[in-house]
């Protein structure tokens, strides 16, 4: 368990560096952390973080920009209202002109 929690803490520190108005991957956040088929388990790590309230998960999509994981916010629409408060367009809950707010964790080392 401890070594999952320190998954998890990893995690964190990358969502807490995706910056305003950018959102990124499961998949991503995985590979950046070298735990390339990790992608689910990213999304564990986002689905326990809604009490920490300085990881900004709403910043966190699947791969083909869709809110995921919207059902673990305190409603289904805040993922949605605060990517838009970004200036992220959101349609169906999917992120649209994915490609231009995509942020890659990996740029960072």
């Amino acid at each position: 368990m401890a070594k999952d929690m320190d998954f998890f803490q990893a995690v964190y520190e990358v969502v807490r560096l995706i910056p305003p108005g950018k959102v990124t991957t499961y998949g991503a956040i995985a590979q950046a952390l070298g735990s390339k088929g990790a992608a689910r388990m990213v999304g564990w790590a986002m689905n326990a973080s809604h009490s920490l309230s300085d990881v900004p998960a709403h910043r966190v999509v699947n791969r083909k920009g869709l809110l995921t994981g919207k059902m673990h916010f305190e409603d289904e629409g805040a993922m949605k209202r605060k990517l838009m408060a970004e200036g992220i367009p959101v349609v169906d809950d999917q992120i649209q002109q994915f490609e231009s707010f995509f942020w890659d964790p990996k740029e960072l080392g």
